[in-house]
Formats: structure tokens, C-alpha cells, sequence
């Protein structure tokens, strides 16, 4: 056996899921092997790997249930900690069970990569753990596809942060969904369709959850503002309850905060146009444009997610495009111009590329 191999166990093999195994498999000559595979039901486990064209069918033939105590196990007996192989495991869920058991891995010396956001953006206490963890058993624990799927932001920023940059302000339009309703909305001719009729698109294209509460509460948004405010030396204490200490203005309607299913929601959506188009209304009096952006103000120590004004010629006014993300980065550096990145920050293709990128850097 190789021992400078990479071990790959994957968690969760939905879209994302499915589309990382198709892209890591068909990388030609890369030091990775696919050991693992687990969906929320099942999972099987192969110690001479699997390939692309067996992956699938062992995991649907196997009766194994899911059990992380043994994954660790398992890929601790495969991969010892005292050799030059490593495993890693590939978290594709957005499960907080399997996010809370990463000091568990960790500590045992194995990589975790991962676009779940839960980690990170959860209370302090487990982010502090998995930091524990990793010097514990030295190893690493990567997220760049927790932020703007495979758009190089989180690693912009420890970039800025590592160089020695000062960051002084990250702002930002960060969800897709938003991205999308505001862009179709609050157009820089001032016009455009009912609030309620885009939110109805956006679902209908898929860009919503389920229920496009949980997309219009901003929670999204303020998970991924904690994910990038941990990454920024003197404000990882600063929400020691995730996502939940953060500054979020939501755009549900109160009178709607209870609806139990999606199309009630939509169903009623309509009865509270006037009020956006009010919003709407407003800012073109003013030459501006609506947009629910999340800004981190590092020297006030303040984050959150708004509905906020941008002048028509701003970028987040006419750069952007579908659900594009875009993110400007104000630093000591960039002092006169932001660095900004922009692109598709949605998407099972863009997010698996992201979560390769960061396999790569284990190379």
C-alpha cells in the first residue's frame, strides 16, 4: 500500500455530495483514494477503494448504518497516525451532529473539509474545540465552500489576515436566494416586479429553501458573517452564540413569522407588497438600489445582516447578475479600492469545486 495516500471518507452524498465524488474520481493521477461513503441511511466502507462506477451501487447494496465513532475507527486503523498517510473526511451535510464530532477526528490526526457551515458559525465553544483539536492531532480543518460555494473568499481573507494585512470592513452580498430576489426587485431604473412574485420565482427556480422564510429571516447570511468574523484575529470572541449573536434584520413579515408551510407563506406574501414597494420606491427617489448585504465593521466590533442602500452605480447596484455573490474587502491595503470577489456562489458544481480546491492543499 502507498502510505503517502489520502484516505477520503465522504458524509453525505446528495447533490454536492455526488458531484465531488464524480470530480475527485476524475482527477487523473492524484495521491487520493475514496474509502468511505456515507448517506443518511447507510454507509460502506472499503479499504481497497472505490471508483466511480462502484461507489454508488456498494452503498446502495450495503446494510451498514451510519456510525461515526466507527468511521473514526475504522480510518484510524487504515490510516495510523504514526505514518506519513493521513484520512480525510468530507462532511457534504449540513448536519450539526456530524459538525459537533469533528474534535473527534481531528484529535485522531484526521482532516476534515467540509462546506457545512454548522462548525463555524455555531456557538464559540465548538469552534474553540475543533481549534484545540487540530493542534492536538495536528491536522487540519478547511471550509473554503462554507462561504460563497467555490468562490475563494475565506481564503481571501486568511490570505489578508496571514500577510499581515489589517482588515478594516467586509461587506457583502452573500446569499444567492437574496441575491437573486433583490436583483430581479430593486432595479437600477427603479422598477421591476411584485416583491412577492419574485420571491415565488426564486422558488420556483430552486433558489429558496423549502420554505423561503428560512432564505428571507437572513440567517444564511449571518452564519457565513460569523464564519468570516472568526477568521479575523481580534473578533473570534466576539459571538460566543454563532450566528444568533449577530445583528440580523429580517425580511418576514411578522405577521407571517409562523406560517408552518412554504406555500401558505407565498400564499400570503402578496397582502405585504405595498410595504417593499414602499422600501423600493424610496431608495429610487434617491438614486439607489435595495440590497440585504452582511458588512463587518472590524474597529466598531460590529456584524450584521441588513436590508440596506447602495447607489446605482455601486457594484452591488450593476455587477451583478442571477444569484451571483459578490464581496468587497476593505483593508490597510486596499485602502482606496477594495479587493472584491465575485461569482456563482450556489450551485452542487461550483460548492464540489470548492471542496476539492481545499483537498488539494492537503496535497
Amino acid at each position: 500500500m502507498d502510505m503517502s495516500i489520502l484516505n477520503i471518507a465522504v458524509i453525505g452524498v446528495g447533490l454536492v455530495g455526488k458531484e465531488f465524488i464524480s470530480q475527485l474520481l476524475s482527477l487523473p493521477s492524484v495521491p487520493f483514494r475514496l474509502v468511505s461513503v456515507s448517506s443518511s441511511t447507510r454507509t460502506h466502507f472499503s479499504a481497497q477503494g472505490l471508483t466511480l462506477s462502484t461507489w454508488h451501487g456498494a452503498l446502495s447494496r450495503s446494510n451498514a448504518k451510519p456510525d461515526l465513532p466507527k468511521l473514526l475507527t475504522e480510518l484510524t486503523v487504515l490510516t495510523p497516525h504514526s505514518t506519513p498517510s493521513r484520512a480525510v473526511v468530507v462532511d457534504n451535510t449540513s448536519s450539526e451532529t456530524v459538525a459537533a464530532f469533528y474534535p473527534e477526528f481531528l484529535k485522531a490526526g484526521i482532516h476534515v473539509i467540509t462546506p457545512n457551515k454548522k462548525a463555524w458559525s455555531n456557538e464559540l465553544s465548538l469552534w474553540q474545540k475543533i481549534e484545540v483539536a487540530t493542534k492536538e492531532g495536528d491536522s487540519r480543518v478547511l471550509g473554503e465552500a462554507t462561504v460563497g460555494a467555490g468562490l475563494p473568499i475565506v481564503g481571501t481573507l486568511k490570505d489578508l489576515v496571514g500577510t499581515g494585512d489589517k482588515v478594516l470592513k467586509i461587506e457583502g452580498v452573500l446569499s444567492g436566494t437574496l441575491s437573486y430576489i433583490f436583483n430581479n426587485f430593486s432595479t437600477v431604473n427603479g422598477s421591476g416586479p411584485s416583491f412577492s412574485s419574485v420571491v415565488n420565482t426564486a422558488k420556483e427556480k430552486g433558489f429558496t429553501e423549502p420554505h423561503p422564510a428560512d432564505d428571507l429571516a437572513g440567517s444564511d447570511v449571518a452564519r457565513k458573517l460569523t464564519i468570516l468574523s472568526r477568521h479575523i484575529p481580534s473578533l473570534v470572541d466576539l459571538l460566543p452564540y454563532g450566528y444568533a449573536s449577530v445583528d440580523t434584520a429580517s425580511l418576514v413579515p411578522a405577521e407571517l413569522k409562523n406560517i408552518p408551510t412554504g406555500d401558505e407563506f407565498l400564499s400570503k406574501l402578496p397582502s405585504f407588497d405595498a410595504h417593499f414597494d414602499k422600501l423600493r420606491a424610496d431608495a429610487a427617489k434617491e438614486g439607489m438600489v435595495l440590497r440585504y448585504v452582511g458588512i463587518i465593521d472590524v474597529p466598531e466590533k460590529r456584524v450584521k445582516a441588513s436590508l440596506e442602500r447602495y447607489p446605482v452605480t455601486h457594484p452591488f447596484a450593476t455587477s451583478l447578475g442571477g444569484s451571483d455573490n459578490i464581496i468587497a474587502f476593505h483593508t490597510e491595503r486596499y485602502a482606496t479600492r477594495p479587493l472584491i470577489v465575485q461569482g456563482a456562489g450556489a450551485g452542487a458544481s461550483v460548492t464540489a469545486a470548492g471542496v476539492l480546491s481545499d483537498l488539494l492543499h492537503l496535497v
